[in-house]
């Protein structure tokens, strides 16, 4: 076993669980003709490297309006969201303290939109996400283009690497943005329903994926989603946004809290919690 595996495996164990994101009595929503619509309020909560963290809620409950105050690409109405600089030691700041290329190296974001790109390889676009520290004309080193190698190395889509972007599959397609996410090496990555329009297998695997990187790689994975089963067995925290506020806990720890009986069950659906299993009761 050599020093390098050792210092590795020690570096693991103590940056696992360390909160990389830390909300402060935030409170998101919007500002409309000098008037502010708060969506929620009062939110404190923090999210961890080395984890899997799933955002829940009703639609229109303002999961992705957290998700894009997060991102800073909406201010907070009221509030702070610290975030740790976890690669270099350094304390906490203010998401407000940082500029443009600071964020662009912190803070990856994968969207559901397809990519508006013609006539572009994936290995291309995974190389987009080397854009915050390239020159001004973008040029990628023999350093970016390595990275960009073993960010698709991480996703498993070797054989995509020559396919134009307009040929993938929507599950295909997903991979893609997360390796371009990962050539971005940024320490936090946010998803906006990730495993939207992916069937039953895609979700399966692109959520075991996701859980995989956040522990192999240390990352700081938070994502909203629908899929509440897979968020049940795969996720190591979830946050649910209700009209009365976020509950933060293990899938265990809201079972045991009541809150996802509260935003599961309805008029032939039952929420079992000892086994986490949902059930749906013919009429």
């Amino acid at each position: 076993m050599t020093f390098l595996f050792v210092l590795s495996s020690l570096i693991r164990i103590f940056a696992s669980g360390m909160e990389t994101v830390v909300l402060h009595n935030l409170s998101i929503g919007y500002t409309a003709k000098g008037n502010d619509r708060v969506v929620a309020s009062g939110l404190n909560a923090a999210i961890k490297s080395g984890e899997l963290t799933c955002l829940l809620g009703q639609n229109g409950i303002g999961k992705s309006t957290l998700l894009r105050t997060l991102s800073a690409f909406q201010p907070a109405l009221a509030g702070e969201i610290f975030i740790q600089r976890q690669e270099s030691g350094d304390k906490s700041q203010e998401i407000g303290t940082f500029t443009d290329k600071e964020l662009s190296r912190l803070i990856g974001v994968v969207l559901t939109e397809k990519p508006d790109v013609q006539n572009m390889t994936v290995t291309e676009l995974v190389g987009m996400g080397r854009s915050p520290y390239t020159g001004f004309w973008g040029r990628l080193n023999a350093e970016d283009h390595q990275i960009v190698a073993e960010a698709i190395g991480l996703v498993h889509i070797e054989a995509l690497a020559d396919r134009m972007i307009h040929t993938l599959s929507d599950g295909e397609r997903q991979k893609v943005m997360i390796a371009k996410a990962l050539a971005q090496q940024t320490p936090v990555i946010y998803l906006d329903e990730p495993t939207a329009f992916l069937d039953f297998p895609s979700k399966v695997e692109m959520m075991q994926l996701l859980r995989r990187l956040a522990i192999d790689e240390q990352k700081t994975i938070f994502l909203s989603t629908h899929d509440v089963e897979l968020s049940l067995q795969l996720a190591d925290n979830l946050w649910l946004m209700e009209p009365t506020g976020l509950s933060v806990g293990t899938p265990r720890e809201l079972a045991e809290k009541g809150a996802l009986s509260r935003f599961i069950e309805r008029d032939g659906i039952t929420f079992d919690r000892a086994t986490l299993q949902i059930k749906v009761h013919s009429s």
